[in-house]
């Protein structure tokens, strides 16, 4: 009866309203001992084995002696006992609590020109390259705590002071190290690999020169290429984390200046070789395009700098299957640009220190795709009509530039075909695959590719087009049937990797070329 009469508290009539009846609660452990409650008893003893500590100067340095201490432990039981992990792994577990409760220290981010003051950064960094491999993810779990976004807020002098010293300690270097050494495969290592990565971004949140640092003195973009470079997956991913844009900033910086060393020049390369990869999917050419990349790709090709055969790759790359980047192009003087290098005139191309020749073929094989890419992009309206209008003005000299390159490919490619009868005439068989492969390594695509421009050109009707090719394969004593036999083997090694529609639509514009001529 009296505890049908005990006064009940509010939340209990509010459940009332959804519960007509409700069981009887069970008895309190403290009920159930004898009126004490030992839940509140181990909270009372966990608090007096942990008390928390009040975080000022004295704390900070009582916490880094330690840290100091076991670090120096750590390193004497290593080197007594190389060989016998058993001598030291009390000594890692040590270490590891104490590099645990350094995070603390995120609570309180003025402290942090202290931290610089003592000389821990330097022995923090250090272990970036521990034996360990789990006391090096500890140090990554702590510097990302340090430096991360919402710890740092209002805090823009002493967060600065602990980025130039961990910069100072050479942690970008030794991040990237680690990096090489995570796998995919490994739950913890891929962990890792996301706190590092994220690491590296708070540096640059906080002080963005470190972007260009990144880049000078780690191999960060070779690890970011070989992650973007098979996977559609990762290409995307990173458009949507806004690479496409932080891409095309980086690469600004050179729209009017060479690499002044050859770590930079390699690093620019690197920047160019991401943009290219990232510019496979549909969606991100679409960011390329909104960002203005083929404008900033233009201005590039016109300051003749050493980025010139770069910016020419990423344009290929942005408007191969993508016709919005095809007319921004044209729409932006484009082929005012473009044309004068496909006409292989020398002041017009830049060359690089390294292979001349096979650079400047290079970038014929680029323009030709580019090429042919506007033609597969703009099929009808004034940006055709302009396209069109190149291959007639001075005399048509583009398409004598046009068969002037189709003769130096198909001469390349008979010569492998030569080298493949010799083959088979010393009983060294190749499998027709192989041959194709072989055949496209010397020069194969790029034929096929004047070979389908021609096409484009052909299908237009234009008379005085028509007239200069049916000209030209006569002085070269060609007809029309060695263009079709070109284009037949394009269309029947055309891949579906872009699925069967796409391939069958391929095809179909291939045989309408064929049929033609």
């Amino acid at each position: 009866m009296e505890a049908a009469k005990r006064k009940r508290n509010p939340a209990e009539y509010e459940d009332d309203e959804y519960d007509t009846f409700k069981p009887p609660p069970p008895p309190s452990s403290a009920a159930a001992n004898g009126g004490i409650d030992l839940s509140l008893l181990e909270a009372l003893e966990k608090s007096q084995q942990n008390p928390v500590e009040v975080l000022d100067i004295k704390t900070v340095k009582k916490l880094v002696l330690a840290f100091e201490r076991r670090l120096k432990e750590n390193i004497a039981a290593r080197l007594k006992y190389p060989d016998q992990p058993e001598k030291f792994a009390d000594s890692e577990v040590e270490l590891h609590e104490e590099i645990e409760k350094l995070k603390i220290l995120a609570g309180g981010p003025e402290f942090y020109p202290e931290l610089v003051n003592l000389g821990t950064i330097a022995s923090i960094t250090s272990l970036l390259n521990h034996e360990n491999t789990d006391i090096a993810i500890d140090v990554v779990g702590l510097l990302q705590d340090l430096t991360d976004e919402d710890v740092l807020e209002d805090n823009d002098e002493p967060a600065q002071i602990l980025v130039d010293s961990l910069v100072e300690n050479n942690a970008l270097e030794l991040l990237v190290q680690l990096l090489g050494k995570m796998s995919d495969s490994d739950p913890d290592e891929t962990a890792a690999i996301y706190s590092i990565l994220a690491t590296v971004e708070n540096f640059i949140e906080v002080k963005p020169s470190v972007a260009e640092l990144v880049c000078e003195r780690t191999k960060l973009m070779k690890w970011l290429l070989t992650r973007i470079k098979s996977s559609t997956v990762n290409q995307k991913r990173l458009g949507q984390l806004n690479g496409v844009d932080a891409l095309l900033q980086a690469v600004a910086m050179y729209k009017s200046k060479d690499p002044k060393t050859p770590d930079e020049e390699e690093m620019v390369e690197n920047l160019f070789d991401a943009l290219c990869c990232l510019l496979m999917p549909l969606e991100n050419k679409e960011k390329f395009v909104k960002s203005e990349g083929v404008e900033l790709m233009i201005i590039i090709m016109n300051q003749k700098k050493m980025c010139y055969g770069s910016a020419i790759r990423a344009l290929d790359f942005a408007m191969t299957n993508y016709p919005p980047a095809c007319e921004r192009f044209v729409d932006v003087m484009g082929l005012k640009t473009a044309f004068p290098a496909f006409m292989g005139k020398a002041s017009q191309l830049p060359l690089s220190k390294k292979n001349k020749k096979r650079y400047k073929e290079e970038l014929e094989e680029r323009l030709v795709s580019l090429v042919a890419s506007l033609f597969g992009g703009i099929l009808r309206g004034s940006r055709r009509d302009r396209l069109l209008s190149k291959f007639v003005e001075n005399e048509c000299e583009k398409i004598d530039r046009l068969m002037e390159l189709y003769m130096r490919y198909s001469n390349r490619v008979k010569l492998e075909s030569e080298r493949f009868d010799q083959l088979e005439l010393d009983d060294l068989e190749m499998d027709e695959d192989e041959k194709y492969n072989r055949k496209l390594e010397a020069g194969l695509y790029t034929l096929q590719l004047i070979a389908v421009i021609l096409g484009h050109l052909w299908t237009s009707e234009h008379p005085r087009i028509r007239a200069r090719i049916d000209l030209l394969l006569k002085q070269q004593k060609l007809t029309k049937q060695d263009v079709k036999d070109i284009l037949q083997e394009y269309h029947d090694n055309i891949g579906d990797l872009e699925g069967p529609e796409e391939k069958e639509r391929g095809q179909s514009k291939i045989q309408r070329f064929i049929s033609s001529f």
